[in-house]
């Protein structure tokens, strides 16, 4: 095995063919040292004792039964992340005491395979990345339970997506080590528990101090007390706030970084806001009604208290910790400063970039978050989700009907943001809409949302979420509005409706133009596509299943040459992206999406 050069490889720590151990723990033997070798042409293999060369190529024969799909013997099934993983039962009750209690007190019929997931076998935990072991993980603990060998790390699962990085201590080599340790740990496979944790070791220095939580939880359950400590004074030395570690961390490992803290005065030095113990316990209180959703509460404890939102850095709490609905009603009182940096000197968009939920990127963004702003080491937004997000969530293929994968999202959307010209406007709405009457922009309007519902959900969802076209009624049509999608709607005297309804109609107006115009800003891909089927004259028989035979293969063709115009529109938008300097994010496959044209609701549009 060849050590990988991002550093992040836990592969030749230990084998059958290891000198230091074999997969039992036992010491090796009659070794030759690699520096005795003066013979040209001698063979790895022949530098082994017989021994270890026959334990090798067991190992090797064994693998087979894992990567061979000619040596399927398999007498059980293991779900992993909707994959049917084939296993040994005899295999991986001999290794694993995990399996071995499984396997016996399972009863299987003869003939049938024992079937198992593994979401169900190893239960979640809130210190592994998104609360389970992944497939990767898995099949290297597999691999090795049948080999005695570490494979390298898979870098789709262990590197991130910044190109500058070393990939030595990002957010994905910390979290598959998180998952290696969790699995080794429950499956009982004491020499790989050896191995990851060395691995986690050198992160702690390296990483990020936010990046070592996850480590000392990961420890602090699997009680390995050297790790635990390394972590510990990590934290103890940094500026985390001590709010963030009782938030995270365990009740035992928080009481050893405070008594830490206090020996050396660390608190005093990096925490202003704990000078006052008045104001920290406002703090928390308000922190707390946060937590609870309980916005009319803020309000009050913020007026009783005479402490602001950005003394309390209630918007960098909400963006970490709260849902982006509680965010957005924090933005929504007004008196906040979007661009405030902690204690530490992040600003709300940099914490938010660390949680990654687009929703909350793109509130803090149409609240005039600056994307450019950096931290102390120079970390743009962009930087720190690209720096927590792995290759295979970025180029994950998003099919049809399916959403955007959310790491994607807030990279495309902090690109775009960066890109943005602020001098140039999005396209003025009245100047797309020909008809200036009121019915005539709502259904036009209605049919543009509708379409990006239908072609780009997630999308579509966070523009609607920050126009808060949810909350206005949906329009669908008068009563007076007989003529078919492009009828005569100036029938209809305004005068004539109650003014309430009128009202309705123009928030609800108001609603979709802010939709359309935050759609332009964050996904300029899908507007263009949204852009070119509206211009087109026929759209409004296209999306009707009417007609003659003849009438519908002439839609057919019509519909097939737009399609073609679109994608090559697409085809080109991407091609400017890349002259940009910045890698392509583009969340959909315009070929499969743009079939759904059809689909789109016929409701709306009568």
């Amino acid at each position: 095995m060849i050590e990988m050069e991002n550093g992040n490889d836990m592969s030749s720590s230990l084998s059958f063919a290891s000198s230091s151990y074999l997969s039992n723990g036992s010491s090796s033997h009659n070794v030759p040292s690699s520096t005795g070798c003066s013979e040209v042409g001698t063979s790895p293999h022949e530098l082994l004792s017989p021994e270890l060369l026959s334990l090798s190529r067991l190992s090797t024969s064994l693998e087979k039964l894992v990567i061979d799909s000619d040596y399927d013997y398999c007498d059980a099934v293991i779900e992993v992340e909707g994959v049917n993983v084939g296993v040994n039962r005899c295999v991986l009750a001999a290794r694993s005491g995990f399996f071995h209690q499984l396997f016996k007190n399972t009863v299987v019929k003869e003939g049938e395979k024992a079937r198992y997931k593994l979401s169900e076998l190893v239960p979640q935990s809130e210190f592994v990345p998104r609360g389970r072991i992944g497939y990767e993980a898995f099949m290297v603990v597999l691999n090795y339970l049948y080999t005695g060998k570490v494979k390298p790390s898979p870098t789709e699962v262990s590197t991130c997506v910044d190109e500058s990085c070393a990939h030595d201590a990002c957010g994905p080599a910390i979290n598959y080590a998180v998952q290696m340790m969790y699995a080794s740990a429950t499956f009982q496979v004491k020499e790989l528990i050896m191995v990851v944790q060395r691995r986690l070791l050198n992160f702690v220095d390296k990483a990020y101090v936010e990046d070592v939580v996850p480590i000392l939880k990961v420890a602090f359950h699997c009680e390995l007390k050297q790790v635990v400590s390394h972590c510990v004074q990590r934290i103890a030395g940094s500026d985390l706030d001590t709010m963030i570690i009782e938030k995270e961390l365990p009740h035992e490992v928080v009481n050893d970084v405070k008594s830490l803290r206090l020996k050396s005065n660390h608190e005093e030095e990096h925490d202003s806001v704990q000078v006052d113990p008045l104001n920290e316990k406002r703090i928390r209180t308000i922190h707390k009604a946060l937590e609870s959703d309980d916005i009319e509460l803020v309000k009050l404890l913020l007026a009783e208290s005479n402490i602001s939102l950005d003394a309390a850095c209630a918007l960098h709490y909400a963006a970490a910790y709260c849902n982006h609905k509680i965010v957005n009603e924090v933005l929504n009182l007004g008196n906040a400063d979007v661009n405030i940096r902690n204690p530490r000197g992040y600003t709300v968009l940099h914490v938010a970039a660390r949680r990654k939920d687009p929703s909350i990127i793109v509130g803090l963004l149409e609240k005039q978050a600056n994307a450019s702003d950096t931290t102390g080491d120079g970390q743009t937004a962009l930087t720190i989700c690209r720096r927590l997000t792995r290759p295979k969530d970025f180029n994950e293929a998003t099919k049809h009907g399916q959403e955007t994968n959310t790491d994607r999202l807030c990279i495309d959307v902090l690109e775009r943001e960066m890109r943005r010209n602020p001098s140039v406007g999005c396209m003025s709405l009245s100047s797309m809409l020909v008809a200036d009457d009121l019915h005539m922009r709502l259904l036009l309007l209605e049919n543009r949302v509708a379409m990006a519902r239908s072609l780009f959900p997630r999308e579509a969802r966070l523009a609607m979420e920050i126009a808060h076209a949810g909350s206005t009624m949906e329009f669908a049509g008068l009563e007076a509005s007989k003529g078919g999608v492009f009828g005569n709607f100036r029938d209809v005297d305004l005068n004539e409706i109650p003014m309430e309804q009128v009202i309705r109609l123009r928030s609800r107006l108001q609603a979709l133009d802010k939709t359309v115009e935050t759609g332009r800003r964050f996904f300029p891909n899908c507007s263009e596509v949204l852009d070119q089927l509206l211009e087109d004259d026929t759209l409004g028989a296209l999306l009707l299943e009417t007609g003659t035979p003849e009438e519908q293969r002439t839609k057919r063709m019509r519909y097939m040459e737009l399609k073609q115009d679109v994608m090559k529109a697409f085809n080109k938008d991407i091609a400017e992206q890349k002259q940009t300097g910045f890698p392509s994010s583009s969340s959909y496959s315009i070929s499969s999406k743009v079939s759904a044209v059809h689909k789109v609701k016929r409701g709306r549009c009568v």
